[in-house]
């Protein structure tokens, strides 16, 4: 309940934000934007605790017409904002013409463009799309042509996962989840040019991404293998890697196993050479240029062969080639490995121990790649009945099948050096396989694994003719590889991690794939490019077929069809394309979104290619950049593209987590039992513990009501299952959109991780309710603020044009170097200053509300016009810091008082005797020394000391 003085404060001062008067407001006002939408509306779990906290405060007021709708708002954002917004959509205020100017320089920021979720968006998206703006925004002021668009990755499994739980078709979804997506991000004033807007699921779009595909398979990019692929039964699709978690679907948790399929792949690996030296042509983070590098996997080393052996040990006409980085250790080899997927296993596997392996076949199959290749998971296998013959030395050696190794790397079979390599030294102690070392170094020891480099021995065999002994790790690795050269046992050899991208989905919702196939030969025949684009049948049943084929098949009049070249049946492709097809090359048709004759214009991607700035998560550091730049190289071999690399600068936002919850634990009795004194917490009930019963105790939280019980502090990731998302609209509602994009620059450095804490949104608010203030002035006694400002047309002090162009150069260096929050802080310091002035001259103001203007920009256009302009900001020359106000000509000069230093004033540089004085006379620290005394002489070198000494037999001086 409010007191009768709360009350009366309200009344008497405007500036007092009453919670219940942000509720109130956040509910009637007729003026914001899209009041009636009902997503608008939501509230998060923290505001609709605040907002039961308001409605009983509200409830207890006696006098509810003291809380009027304009005085419970530090500034107008409610009306401000969505007349801005309408203003730039009228006026397409962003709209990048088609035709520019291209002898000024051009600036290309994108964002990695969303997914449109049904969940819509979370705090934590807007923190990329709001540094892409400010960026945007400060090139159009500084004269570049900025192109700045916003579209949608739109087809993918989610939508077709709701489409078979609702019936609702994948498309109704998709447009109403973009037009949700496209809502919000208008709200939060984004200068994105919507007249370029592209969906990746508009046959307008995706006839180019069918026509890349064609250009593939003409050049032998593309084709069909048998591949082991992530198979789910329940959602009826193949899965990517990624997308299987602990041997299920990341998506529902429904099983996976792994299944030989006829998949259409893209041959990435013809590339994968210049994909890693171009590397070093980028600005990208080094992290992200080392995860390429270690997907790409390029190494050096050997092709080996091994002769399989029959029961009686004699060779037979059946071999194994292994890969490996070390023909140094090849006499070390003491066992062989293949994959469980190993086209050749069913040759070597005795009859005894067949069932064995076929179990393990079927055990292996249940796992993912990521799974089989952990280092920290315990190795399994089973021994094939079978040996082979080790080629430097002619031992037999058993040949086992085991997990630990992919069929998809290498050539499937590895050579076993239990000595010299952890995995293979772990699986060798577990099922009692020799173990032979070949390599020394000082720091090895005769019975530990060691995997480096050193000196051979015991390898030296009289019947191959092959002695490498006493040799180095490296000489011996070249003479192995040039003895099985000549001996025909080998070949020196380069590989790669990176295998062919699995490009095809056993699902409805993606791109359809131009293929046909002949009926009566099984010969795939390409589309004509003239037919593009081949469009999704209409279809109403999404459900999976359970024999493997996708749910197209179910559209018999679609699929059969004839090839036009001969009149023969055919069938079309019925798998779809993944959803990484059309995120590969949007970028491109951003450049020129409307052509219907080519993918993109070549003038106009000459003009704007490469991206300059590419803004997203770190999760899409390997997969999304590297599909992209393999696009982007064959592109560029035909000639539709010019550069080699398609984005010249990379960021990588940090995650913004959700709000710190605090953690208790719980005995049996129900007693609180604190986190630093029991080890073993995880057998007590755990509970969670809101934020007003919690304090911090150092460097620890405690629970307030018994600071001896230590409480676990974290933050985690958004997400609905956790409860903690925190929805824009909320908070766009409650504090303004310029609030929101402040506060998430203002949180901390933009590439690190952060934790949202909506309390701390008030401290930008504010800064922007002072910000307003200090141009407008104080509100009128209704709470109202007046149509004009306070702002003068005085010429500007020296001081204050200095404190105007150091927060200019402050700002400009800051957003150009992406810290953001920095910049945020030089404008905070000169408002600050600027309260401190007598006046507000126009030739101050109005160059700082242009640097307020990336920021917030809704606040700064408003203020704009109210200093007398017509037309928007947007395009308005960004100030330039000028040099001679950037020195300090002020100096700290110290004084003393009779020899000794009491104390130091600032002054100009070239100050008098007399003004130095003056100003010593008026410091508070000096003036006890001074006042009453009588000067005997004052001794000054100017800028360097003032000395005054007292003559202690008179008493004349005053400060006062």
């Amino acid at each position: 309940m409010m007191s009768s003085h709360q009350i009366l404060q309200l009344r008497s001062d405007p500036f007092v934000v009453s919670p219940c008067c942000l509720h109130i407001s956040a509910k009637v006002s007729p003026n914001h934007p899209f009041p009636s939408l009902p997503f608008l509306r939501r509230r998060s779990h923290h505001a609709r605790v605040r907002s039961s906290a308001k409605k009983k405060t509200h409830c207890n007021l006696k006098n509810e017409t003291l809380v009027t709708e304009t005085a419970k708002r530090v500034y107008p954002f409610h009306e401000i904002e969505p007349k801005w917004q309408r203003y730039w959509e009228d006026n397409h205020t962003f709209r990048t013409p088609d035709d520019v100017d291209t002898s000024k320089p051009k600036f290309y920021v994108l964002d990695m463009f969303p997914y449109p979720s049904g969940a819509g968006l979370h705090v934590g998206h807007p923190l990329g799309y709001t540094a892409t703006d400010i960026l945007a925004r400060l090139r159009r002021m500084q004269g570049y042509n900025v192109l700045h668009p916003m579209g949608w990755d739109a087809f993918g499994l989610p939508a077709e996962q709701y489409a078979i739980e609702t019936g609702t078709h994948p498309k109704t979804t998709t447009l109403k989840n973009i037009d949700r997506f496209r809502l919000q991000l208008k709200s939060l004033g984004f200068s994105y040019d919507w007249d370029r807007e592209l969906s990746t699921t508009e046959p307008d779009y995706y006839k180019w991404t069918q026509w890349i595909f064609l250009q593939l398979y003409k050049r032998g990019l593309a084709y069909q293998a048998e591949v082991p692929v992530n198979w789910c039964p329940a959602l009826g699709t193949v899965l990517a890697n990624e997308e299987v978690v602990d041997g299920v679907s990341e998506r529902g948790g429904h099983p996976v196993i792994r299944k030989p399929m006829r998949q259409w792949m893209l041959k990435i690996t013809a590339y994968a050479d210049r994909l890693l030296e171009d590397l070093d042509e980028l600005e990208w983070p080094e992290s992200i240029k080392e995860m390429q590098r270690n997907w790409i996997g390029r190494s050096e080393g050997a092709e080996l062969d091994f002769t399989v052996l029959d029961e009686e040990g004699q060779e037979t006409d059946k071999g194994i080639t292994v890969y490996t980085t070390r023909p140094d250790t090849l006499f070390g080899a003491t066992y062989m490995v293949v994959a469980p997927e190993h086209h050749l296993l069913s040759y070597f596997v005795t009859p005894e121990q067949k069932q064995q392996v076929e179990e393990y076949k079927d055990f292996a199959s249940r796992k993912s790649d990521l799974e089989r290749t952990e280092l920290q998971k315990e190795k399994t296998g089973v021994f094939t009945g079978c040996y082979a013959k080790n080629p430097a030395n002619g031992d037999a050696i058993p040949i086992w099948v085991a997990d630990y190794v992919l069929a998809s790397y290498g050539t499937g079979a590895i050579m076993a050096v239990p000595a010299h390599d952890t995995r293979d030294n772990e699986f060798a102690l577990k099922y009692n396989i020799p173990i032979k070392w070949v390599v020394r170094n000082e720091a090895s020891s005769s019975d530990e694994v060691y995997p480096g480099v050193g000196i051979i021995e015991n390898s030296s065999s009289v019947e191959t003719g092959l002695d490498i002994n006493q040799l180095s790790s490296k000489e011996a690795a070249l003479k192995v590889i040039e003895w099985a050269e000549r001996t025909g046992n080998g070949k020196k050899k380069v590989n790669y991690k990176l295998r062919d991208w699995l490009f095809a989905r056993q699902r409805y919702w993606g791109e359809p794939i131009p293929i046909l196939i002949l009926d009566e030969s099984g010969e795939t025949i390409a589309v004509s490019e003239s037919e593009l684009p081949l469009t999704l049948p209409e279809l109403n049943d999404f459900t999976p077929t359970g024999t493997g084929e996708p749910p197209l098949s179910k559209a018999v009049s679609w699929v059969n069809t004839v090839d036009p070249a001969t009149g023969k049946p055919a069938k079309r492709e019925t798998s779809t394309m993944p959803q990484w097809a059309g995120s590969c090359w949007y970028y491109l048709r951003f450049m020129d979104p409307k052509n219907p004759e080519a993918l993109v214009d070549k003038e106009k991607e000459k003009y704007w290619s490469p991206v300059d700035v590419y803004v997203g998560g770190a999760e899409h550091a390997v997969l999304h950049l590297l599909y992209s730049r393999f696009w982007h190289k064959v592109l560029y071999d035909i000639g539709v593209v010019s550069t080699k690399e398609p984005f010249k600068c990379v960021i990588n936002q940090g995650i913004i987590l959700g709000e710190v919850q605090y953690t208790a634990w719980k005995d049996q009795e129900g007693n609180y039992v604190s986190a630093d004194t029991e080890e073993r917490l995880n057998e007590h009930q755990q509970v969670t513990i809101l934020e007003d019963k919690v304090m911090k105790s150092g460097d620890h939280f405690v629970l307030k009501e018994d600071p001896s019980i230590r409480l676990i502090p974290r933050a985690y990731k958004m997400s609905k299952s956790r409860g903690n998302v925190v929805n824009p609209d909320d908070v766009v509602l409650e504090y303004g959109a310029d609030s929101l994009r402040l506060y998430e620059m203002f949180m901390g450095p933009f590439r690190d991780s952060k934790t949202w804490n909506t309390s701390g949104i008030e401290g930008v608010h504010r800064f922007l309710a002072r910000t307003w203030r200090l141009v407008i002035g104080s509100p009128l006694s209704n709470g109202s603020f007046k149509d004009g400002t306070v702002v003068t047309d005085d010429e500007p002090t020296l001081e204050q044009l200095r404190s105007l162009h150091k927060c200019i150069a402050k700002v400009t260096e800051e957003i150009e170097s992406t810290r953001f929050n920095t910049g945020i802080s030089g404008m905070m310091e000169f408002v600050n200053a600027a309260y401190k002035w007598s006046n507000q001259p126009r030739g101050i103001i109005e160059p700082f509300v242009l640097l307020l203007s990336p920021y917030a920009p809704h606040m700064a256009e408003e203020l704009w016009s109210r200093l007398g302009h017509s037309s928007s900001l947007a395009y308005e020359n960004f100030p330039k810091a000028n040099p001679g106000y950037l020195k300090d000509t002020t100096i700290v000069l110290p004084v003393q008082i009779n020899g000794k230093t009491r104390g130091t004033v600032e002054v100009e540089e070239g100050c008098s005797e007399d003004d130095a004085f003056a100003l010593a006379s008026q410091d508070k620290k000096l003036e006890k020394y001074l006042d009453g005394q009588s000067i005997k002489k004052r001794i000054y070198v100017p800028g360097k000391i003032l000395n005054v000494i007292l003559d202690k037999t008179n008493v004349k001086v005053t400060t006062k």
